[in-house]
């Protein structure tokens, strides 16, 4: 029996998507289905749904792209409020102020 080579090893593809713990790639900008919908607290077919109506949204080789500050802005007009919308992240983040923003810009109207 002779020896046979070693199989060479596989190339790995270099992993340049650098996530924070928002899922944000850099600046605010969300990488694929799954993060966009994840921030704006829906299902992956609701954000794609969002999008064929106008959501703001780009396409960056063979995934799509958004800006968190351009989704807050969208939905913000989505809802008439005149302002951005803000998404809440996480289950005890304080979202009073927030609240409390949002019908002081609905009283205006």
């Amino acid at each position: 029996m002779t020896k046979s080579a070693k199989p060479t090893p596989k190339k790995k593809l270099p992993h340049n998507k650098t996530t924070t713990g928002n899922d944000a790639v850099s600046d605010g900008i969300f990488l694929g289905w799954a993060k966009i919908a994840k921030f704006l607290g829906q299902p992956i077919a609701v954000a794609q749904r969002w999008a064929k109506d106008g959501m703001p949204v780009q396409r960056k080789g063979r995934s799509m792209t958004a800006s968190s500050e351009e989704l807050s802005k969208w939905l913000g007009r989505e809802a008439r409020v005149g302002e951005p919308v803000h998404v809440a992240q996480a289950k005890d983040e304080d979202l009073l102020k927030e609240l409390r923003r949002g019908l002081k810009a609905a009283r205006k109207k």
